[in-house]
């Protein structure tokens, strides 16, 4: 006797669940993005094997450009630190700043880059003229007129109590007077300690720091 042949169906899977799902998924991570904001200053920093991360906090940046400009800068978290900063250079320097200026200087992603004769006037620019505006840097080669040794004493000032992270981002072609400079500002002001920021790349394969980490590696995979 024959077999009955059962007639096969198609199997459907209603994918409109999923789907809201994944929408709302997408719609949770480009909401919740936060992007990394333009960089007032461009820089192309020398490459370096280094597997220890910037600071992020508490910063205080000297960024020299390839002309050799050097500009000063705070991070944006530093609101209170930022204004003892510019309220000791117009102290020092008698200025005569406004609260409107002083606040110019502690808005986001704001950095200086002139002398302190064009400073009051850099800071009535607004953030769309200071974008166009071709700074003169602050002068750091005379060695009887370093107005960078004034900003790092304001800079001491501002994170006095607190630890400072200093960094130095500089240009692969920054010329070396403008970084002689900067380093003299520094020791001017019993500042020896500052990072060095640059473009991090892999360990070379073979070198004496590649074994060493590949030793560390196995070490804390047998320990686990």
């Amino acid at each position: 006797m024959p077999k009955v042949k059962v007639p096969r169906k198609s199997t459907n899977i209603d994918m409109t669940a999923m789907c809201d799902v994944a929408f709302l998924l997408l719609s949770f991570f480009i909401l919740t993005t936060k992007f990394k904001p333009s960089e007032a200053l461009s820089v192309v920093t020398p490459k370096s094997v280094s597997t220890k991360p910037a600071e992020q906090k508490d910063v205080v940046m000297i960024t020299l450009d390839k002309d050799g400009k050097v500009y000063l800068s705070v991070s944006d978290e530093n609101g209170a630190e930022k204004l003892d900063i510019i309220n000791a250079v117009d102290q020092a320097k008698s200025l005569g700043l406004t609260d409107a200026e002083k606040a110019a200087f502690k808005r986001a992603n704001s950095f200086v880059g002139v002398p302190f004769s064009k400073l009051k006037s850099y800071l009535q620019l607004t953030p769309d003229q200071v974008k166009d505006y071709k700074s003169e840097g602050i002068p750091v080669t005379d060695t009887l007129n370093n107005e960078l040794i004034v900003w790092m004493r304001a800079a001491q000032t501002g994170f006095a109590g607190s630890k400072m992270n200093l960094m130095v981002k500089g240009d692969n072609n920054a010329k070396y007077p403008s970084f002689k400079g900067v380093i003299d500002a520094f020791k001017k002001n019993e500042i020896f300690k500052f990072q060095m920021i640059t473009d991090p790349e892999n360990v070379p394969a073979g070198t004496e720091l590649w074994k060493k980490n590949m030793e560390g590696g196995a070490k804390k995979e047998g320990a686990e």
